[in-house]
């Protein structure tokens, strides 16, 4: 018999993020302003975050584009420090912790990805997922929800799925998953429906 799993979206969901504070850091290091100098970055963050990039290329090409006057490991550290974590998401997952199995699936970068893991206490709660940049695909595309069906042996019938963009939860109720469409002002709404859920599948 398939097991209940819960698989969530990482920004957003888990964390909040804010580009304008690396912009602004960016634009104290380079000659490009704060109101564009993320435009720069147009041409080059989807094929990173789909796996057409590597870390190393990302970061030479940013630097290059910005005339960034700093490392390559200080880029790093403004890149990534835009997140914040989501304290009533960690709480609602912390009680869950040993109940059922949770993964995440997220558009996101190399970089992005090994910093949250390593930064965020929510992270612990989940035992592994499926991100764009190793899957090489991105959602809401329906390639990457069928890669973590397959690498995570879910069955979408017992999978809730939690995302903030209507796009990605239309794709994942097209394939068949328990969805919840997430907004940070209405976690107490998700709250309730995983509750339910929950009680469906004999999780008390």
């Amino acid at each position: 018999m398939s097991r209940p799993v819960l698989l969530s979206d990482v920004g957003k969901v888990l964390i909040d993020f804010d580009f304008s504070v690396a912009a602004r850091r960016l634009a104290e290091r380079c000659l490009h302003p704060a109101e564009t100098v993320l435009t720069l970055f147009d041409g080059i963050k989807l094929p990173y975050e789909d796996g057409r990039m590597d870390d190393k290329s990302f970061v030479e090409q940013a630097l290059a584009l910005t005339g960034f006057g700093g490392t390559a490991p200080e880029f790093e550290a403004i890149w990534c420090e835009i997140f914040t974590q989501n304290e009533p998401m960690n709480a609602t997952l912390e009680a869950l912790a040993g109940k059922l199995p949770m993964y995440m699936l997220s558009n996101t970068s190399g970089l992005h990805k090994d910093y949250f893991l390593r930064t965020f206490p929510i992270c612990q709660h989940f035992q592994g997922g499926v991100y764009s940049y190793s899957a090489q695909c991105s959602k809401p595309g329906e390639e990457i929800f069928q890669k973590a069906i397959s690498q995570l042996d879910l069955d979408p019938a017992r999978t809730f799925y939690i995302d903030d963009l209507l796009p990605n939860i239309e794709t994942a109720s097209r394939l068949g998953f328990r969805t919840f469409h997430y907004s940070f002002a209405d976690h107490p709404r998700l709250q309730a429906e995983l509750d339910a859920w929950l009680a469906e599948q004999g999780i008390g």
